[in-house]
C-alpha cells in the first residue's frame, strides 16, 4: 500500500477556494497595507499567495499583532489555553 500524502495544503480545497467574482489579482494594497503592535488581526488565507501563508488551522483567527519581522508581522493567537505565535505577511491579514 501507498501512504496517502499529506501536504501542507491537503483537505483545503473548499476553504482555500476563490470565489468567481474574486478571481484574478488580488489588490497591491493589500500587500502594502501596515499594522501597529498591539492591533487586532484577522486571519484570512489568501490562495493566490502562497509567500508567507501560514497553517489552513489557523484561517479564520483573530490575534493580535506582536511584532514585525522582515516583511512579516508576528501575531499572537489563543488556541484553546495555548498561546501561539504566526508569522504571516500582510497579504493573508484584515483589520479585525
Amino acid at each position: 500500500m501507498v501512504k496517502r500524502s499529506k501536504g501542507l495544503r491537503s483537505k483545503s480545497r473548499h476553504i482555500l477556494r476563490i470565489r468567481p467574482r474574486d478571481r484574478g489579482l488580488s489588490p497591491i494594497t493589500r500587500s502594502l497595507q501596515t499594522f501597529d503592535e498591539g492591533e487586532s488581526v484577522n486571519i484570512v488565507i489568501d490562495p493566490s499567495v502562497h509567500k508567507g501563508m501560514p497553517h489552513i488551522r489557523f484561517h479564520g483567527y483573530t490575534g493580535k499583532v506582536q511584532g514585525k519581522q522582515g516583511n512579516a508581522y508576528i501575531v499572537g493567537i489563543t488556541v484553546g489555553n495555548k498561546k501561539k505565535t504566526l508569522v504571516v505577511r500582510p497579504e493573508h491579514l484584515r483589520r479585525g
